[in-house]
């Protein structure tokens, strides 16, 4: 019953907004692949390795960054799979470099309550946060990843 409920909202959005999930989607898909592979194998295609993008951002790219945020962190909630923080951050990284859009993805470590070390992934564009900013706060930075635009 919930699969139809949700099948009728996502034929309310316009073609664009479709499109914009479905691609979204696809890309968590695909960041999921990534993750289970080693990482030393995916480091390369996150970007320059302890380097970052400039904090401007043009005006009209905020509302698209805005709108490949909302797509992410809404169809990470209905994958079939585990959509968590770096997953979120590589799609919304591949999305952004699609459209030729500059991107930082950031990790992060801390300790649990109990102890024991976590890790986060946030994903920033200029100065708007796309992913994962809800916890970054509690996050030691470890390592970033800077996707810069190839000027054309």
């Amino acid at each position: 019953m919930k699969i139809f409920k949700r099948v009728r909202y996502f034929l309310f959005f316009d073609t664009k907004t479709k499109l914009l999930l479905v691609e979204a989607f696809i890309f968590l898909g695909w960041a999921r692949v990534l993750k289970s592979m080693s990482f030393s194998k995916v480091a390369s295609s996150l970007g320059e390795q302890m380097n970052e993008t400039s904090l401007n951002i043009d005006d009209l790219n905020r509302k698209l960054l805005k709108q490949i945020s909302q797509a992410v962190n809404m169809m990470s909630r209905y994958t079939l799979w585990e959509s968590m923080c770096l997953v979120k951050a590589i799609a919304a990284m591949k999305m952004l470099e699609r459209r030729n859009i500059e991107s930082t993805i950031y990790l992060g470590t801390a300790k649990d309550e109990t102890g024991k070390m976590i890790a986060h992934a946030w994903l920033r564009s200029g100065p708007l946060y796309l992913t994962g900013a809800e916890e970054m706060e509690r996050f030691v930075v470890v390592s970033k990843f800077a996707k810069k635009v190839i000027k054309k």
